[in-house]
């Protein structure tokens, strides 16, 4: 028996010795410089919040992150890098709602949405805004209805992907506004808006931070926006709703993930990382050039706040008619 106790002691003995080797492992976290993909081009209303964020949190780390834009396929390539990461926190997501539509969207993906990843944090809510070129000689949002209503199917609009949320949020004002409209996929928001101001598509959905240089330049023309406040950014633009197209409110929010299986302690030190950034007046300022409200959840609440918002999407993705690819 004496012997037998003194293993058990000793056993015991040397867990406990190994307790401060990984809290100390967790503790210099992080120790060499971290990837962050953005699955949207550069410049996007996505990569504008994400360089903004990690710029600040680098600071405070102490090591370089870098952010890795992973374009294509409404998100998805950039999310299958991410989910097949080590679960380490040195790569991590920074993505948008599309996030909970490609469940819905997409037929296969090589991921699970909801199983390979762990929510961190949101890190904003945006407005989208509906956005023509001003050679299109609509004054307001009724004449584009009209001119929608007068021809069905005639008038098209782009979005930032198949299944994206520019998409998901035009599809929204067309079932509310009951007119017909084709989509126009594109990579993301640059070339979408290129195409707008050219004029080869009638309207477009978005973030406002792509746009905002153009309408104020006169080279597109801000009609209303989907969200259920007006913006900050274009106080003068009345919301969907006040144009007269109620029931056609779409969440737009960038949030940071990591592969799942994250240790608990890295994401909470992430999430930590995110507010303090947030609190900063260099980020505050600039999401307020860009329209962008800072917006939080802890972690767990953010992955709930995901499986409740992927239900949703397949409703709204069922009601439009749209068929997974």
């Amino acid at each position: 028996m004496n012997r037998t106790f003194r293993l058990a002691l000793a056993a015991l003995s040397c867990a406990a010795a190994l307790l401060p080797l990984a809290a100390s492992a967790q503790a210099g976290y992080p120790s060499k410089p971290i990837r962050v993909v953005v699955p949207f081009p550069a410049g996007s209303t996505t990569d504008i919040i994400a360089r903004a964020i990690t710029d600040k949190m680098s600071a405070s780390l102490g090591q370089p992150i870098v952010v890795d834009n992973r374009a294509g396929a409404s998100g998805t390539i950039g999310q299958a890098a991410v989910a097949t990461a080590a679960p380490d926190g040195y790569t991590l997501l920074i993505h948008s709602s599309s996030h909970t539509v490609s469940p819905s969207t997409f037929a296969k993906l090589p991921f699970d949405t909801v199983g390979d990843f762990t929510g961190i944090t949101p890190i904003s809510s945006l407005s989208n805004v509906l956005v023509i070129s001003p050679a299109k000689g609509y004054k307001n949002l009724g004449e584009l209805l009209a001119a929608a209503r007068a021809k069905p199917g005639s008038l098209n609009f782009a979005s930032a992907g198949q299944g994206s949320a520019t998409h998901l949020n035009a599809e929204k004002f067309k079932m509310a506004a009951k007119i017909d409209a084709t989509n126009i996929p594109f990579k993301g928001s640059a070339e979408a808006v290129t195409e707008v101001i050219a004029g080869r598509v009638d309207y477009y959905f978005s973030p406002v931070a792509p746009v905002i240089g153009q309408i104020k330049a006169g080279q597109l023309q801000a009609l209303a926006v989907g969200s259920p406040q007006r913006t900050s950014a274009l106080p003068d633009v009345p919301t969907t709703a006040e144009a007269g197209v109620p029931g056609s409110e779409f969440n737009f929010w960038i949030g940071m993930m990591a592969p799942a299986k994250t240790p608990r302690d890295i994401v909470n030190r992430l999430h930590d990382e995110v507010l303090k950034a947030l609190a900063s007046p260099e980020v505050k300022e600039r999401f307020a050039k860009v329209g962008a409200d800072a917006w939080t959840l802890k972690p767990e609440a953010f992955d709930a706040y995901i499986k409740n918002e992927i239900a949703s999407n397949a409703v709204l993705v069922k009601a439009a008619g749209l068929q997974p690819q």
